[in-house]
């Protein structure tokens, strides 16, 4: 049986037997192309978890930042309070004093 060729050389004429030698070439290309097709989509999932990922991360450094400052102004009445504290008590031993 002969059968035309329609990869690449469409005018020349093949038997079956170099016709299924065609078709592992074709099979390979087309395994290839599924390959590439599958890297292209994980890659774009990766993309976009990455993206999530980083809103995250921003999200949570912006959080820590609020808290940073909440403890320092907790320190900082903390100080105070402690200063007045002091003061309260020198006051009260120097009416013992007298």
């Amino acid at each position: 049986m002969v059968v035309q060729k329609t990869l690449f050389n469409d005018d020349q004429l093949m038997d079956e037997k170099d016709l299924k030698k065609e078709v592992m070439p074709l099979e390979k290309l087309k395994s290839l192309d599924d390959k590439i097709s599958a890297a292209i989509e994980r890659v774009k999932t990766l993309k976009e978890e990455k993206a999530v990922i980083e809103r995250k991360v921003r999200d949570l450094e912006e959080l820590l930042n609020e808290k940073n400052q909440e403890i320092e102004q907790l320190r900082a009445e903390k100080n105070l309070v402690k200063s007045q504290l002091e003061s309260l008590l020198n006051e009260i031993e120097n009416l013992d004093l007298d």
